[in-house]
């Protein structure tokens, strides 16, 4: 088993801008995590090995990312329990078929999605899910979200001249 403990996948190299974000905020936590390419419609047995494989190599949350059709988060969702977070990857030429198709899951098979390209969010439920059952954890992302609170109103002060 390993120390990985969040897989971040992505259906192909063109969503990687977007899904590096998860990474980054990851970073800046010290968790560690894995990034793959696996499609659910190029390669799907490669996709339900990773699923069906996850939580035995120690992750502890997935991360999918997916354009187009999107069905990779949800396909991902139905081969584990581990909670999965939906990022929808929109481009401009694309309408919201990757937000839709990560919303309308059937009953029975939870997917948490984010907003389109909400990497960061989704490094971020994941963080808070990790903390659960880490006071350590919890700790550092209570003092991330202070400082969030903080430059607010940092900022309104700035803007008013007060």
């Amino acid at each position: 088993m390993s120390d990985i403990k969040v897989g971040i996948i992505m259906g192909s190299k063109s969503d990687k801008d977007i899904m590096d974000k998860a990474a980054e905020i990851l970073d800046e936590f010290n968790i560690t995590y894995e990034i793959r390419i696996v499609s659910a419609h190029r390669t799907p047995d490669e996709m339900s090995e990773y699923a069906l494989t996850a939580a035995e190599r120690g992750l502890n949350v997935i991360i999918a990312g997916a354009g187009g059709s999107a069905h990779l988060p949800g396909m991902t969702a139905s081969h584990t329990t581990l909670p999965v977070i939906a990022v929808p990857i929109k481009r401009n030429e694309n309408d919201h078929e990757a937000l839709w198709s990560n919303i309308k899951m059937p009953p029975g098979v939870p997917l948490a999605t984010m907003p389109e390209n909400g990497a960061v969010n989704a490094a971020l439920l994941a963080i808070e899910i990790l903390a659960v059952n880490d006071t350590d954890l919890r700790s550092k992302y209570a003092s991330y979200r202070q400082k969030m609170h903080d430059a607010v109103l940092q900022d309104d002060k700035n803007i008013n001249n007060l």
